[in-house]
């Protein structure tokens, strides 16, 4: 007896089997989310229904700036090679979204193809008409870097009534279209000339939700004096700070990304160290890309949820025959109401509604009486997938992560400072001395063995009690000198030779300069006598 119902708590607790991240995914989206976003017209009020090219395709990096904020020239770094339709000066030259794509033979596709061909993840840009389409170009050349990543290469932002009327379609728009695709945004200021335009103020603000794949670069940071960048940076930080509402901080990288020699070169460490960090995330990207796509597909589920109350809510209201204009005027203008009313029923966050003036502008279109009421399946359908096969995904993305834990971009700007003399921090901190012929603590060493016979040795060797009185004059923590103790106790016995001792001193020395110390001792840093022994 009831049966049927036992088959259905059954189907609704297991959840279902998938072989990859990116076809459960798809599945996922086709046979319980879309129907919930079909049926109350999700689609006419926030984003287009999703595709399989939206889910199999490569990380991408959207680049956004004013002109000549130097994003071609950003992408130009990366791929260390020119791709078709790059223009590049100081005027604003790129007046084209640009999708710089792999592919085995260079060229470029159009818009208007590039819209209609099922493998890219562009088919829903469609919407936006010719006047977008023509401004929209794919560039594909056969680079290593985009082997891995594509880029989106952006028209500048301009000031003034000129960005206004000269676009012909609707800039900020397509930037959010591309920014809920996307896995990493990146806002190019130019610190010479550190400008946020009102226009630019409102691309930031469209961008609104997507917080965490933000990235900010203050590009051409070679051009001013230390002490200037210091005040460009905290202005930068300040204009920030009032346009992205978050309690946490975006993280800025200061450089100059292109291939030209620094013209102020005192920050070059700086410099180093922040492309290093840039690259790093961007390397990230691939290996993360399954987590972003579930990450995305979770708030779009959340929002449609709210929408489907929203809509249901809102039929609820409408008379069956009178009266239907001004009812609908009424619920337009009373929808910070209907908001409170769904937030307190259905213990919604605040944060899950989609924006109060965007949403009674575009309710003003819409004929109320299409609108359908709640439908109790649809919504626990969604229920279900967010607490049931979402945590089955998860799993899977953990598993795919450890299949391919070398998943990184290579290639191009990436490949420069690898390996060989021009890696970050090569022959600096522990890494001093490397190419040397000589052992590089020998040269402080009739220093440190002046200390060494201060503390009692007894058959050349000093207890592990002698060496912690002198090394913790250096006022580093506990956990720090016990990792110097490990580094410099080679044989493992307990105590400090003469060569130990010194090889510890060294290791203070480097982490009160500022360098992080190895994980495990580099071979040039062990002494002579004990080479052989460690081989």
């Amino acid at each position: 007896m009831f049966s049927w119902l036992r088959s259905d708590d059954r189907r609704r607790k297991d959840p279902e089997v998938f072989q990859t991240v990116s076809e459960g995914l798809k599945k996922l989206y086709r046979t319980k989310l879309l129907p919930l976003e079909e049926h109350y017209r999700f689609h006419e009020f926030h984003s287009p229904a999703l595709e399989d090219a939206d889910f199999d395709n490569k990380p991408m990096v959207l680049l956004v700036g004013q002109y000549s904020t130097g994003k071609t020239t950003f992408v130009r770094y990366l791929l260390e090679q020119d791709f078709s339709g790059m223009r590049i000066g100081p005027e604003p030259t790129t007046d084209s979204f640009i999708a710089v794509m792999h592919g085995e033979v260079e060229g470029t596709i159009p818009g208007n193809a590039l819209v209609v061909d099922p493998k890219k993840p562009f088919r829903k840009l469609n919407a936006f008409g010719n006047a977008f389409l023509n401004r929209f170009v794919c560039a594909q050349l056969p680079n290593p870097v985009l082997e891995s990543i594509s880029v989106i290469d952006t028209p500048g932002i301009l000031s003034g009534e000129k960005q206004r009327i000269s676009r012909g379609y609707d800039f900020a728009a397509v930037l959010e279209w591309f920014a809920e695709r996307v896995d990493r945004i990146i806002l190019l200021f130019d610190a010479h000339k550190l400008d946020i335009s009102d226009e630019f103020s409102e691309v930031i603000k469209a961008l609104k939700n997507h917080e965490d794949k933000m990235r900010v670069v203050l590009n051409k940071a070679d051009q001013i004096e230390t002490q200037q960048l210091m005040r460009v940076y905290g202005a930068l930080m300040w204009s920030l700070g009032k346009i992205v509402n978050t309690p946490e901080v975006i993280r800025v990288y200061i450089g100059s990304f292109w291939s030209h020699p620094l013209l102020i070169p005192d920050n070059r460490k700086l410099f180093e160290a922040e492309e290093q960090d840039l690259f790093r995330d961007i390397q990230s990207l691939p290996r993360n890309a399954a987590l972003r796509k579930l990450n995305d597909l979770i708030k779009r589920a959340r929002l449609a949820k709210v929408h489907a109350y929203i809509i249901s809510s809102l039929k609820k209201e409408m008379p069956s025959v009178f009266g239907k204009d001004s009812k609908k005027k009424e619920l337009v203008n009373n929808l910070a109401e209907v908001y409170g009313q769904i937030e307190r029923e259905h213990q919604i966050s605040p944060g899950d509604f989609p924006n109060l003036k965007r949403m009674q502008d575009q309710l003003q279109a819409q004929d109320f009486s299409k609108f359908q009421p709640l439908k109790s399946k649809l919504l626990e359908v969604v229920d279900d997938m967010l607490a049931h096969d979402i945590a089955q995904l998860m799993v899977l993305v953990r598993q795919e992560e450890t299949q391919w834990p070398a998943q990184i971009v290579k290639g191009g700007a990436f490949e420069g400072t690898l390996h060989g003399p021009f890696g970050h921090g090569y022959g600096e901190g522990a890494g001093e001395g490397i190419d040397d012929a000589e052992w590089v603590v020998a040269r402080d060493k009739p220093m440190y063995d002046e200390i060494f016979y201060t503390l009692s040795p007894v058959d050349g060797k000093i207890t592990g009690a002698n060496a912690k009185k002198e090394m913790v004059r250096s006022k580093l923590p506990n956990s720090v000198l016990g990792k110097i103790w490990k580094l410099a106790d080679i044989d493992k016995d307990g105590m400090l030779d003469d060569e130990e001792f010194a090889l510890a001193n060294h290791l203070i020395k480097v982490k009160l300069e500022g360098h992080e110390l190895p994980s495990e001792l580099p071979a040039h840093l062990i002494p002579p006598s004990k080479r052989k022994a460690t081989e």
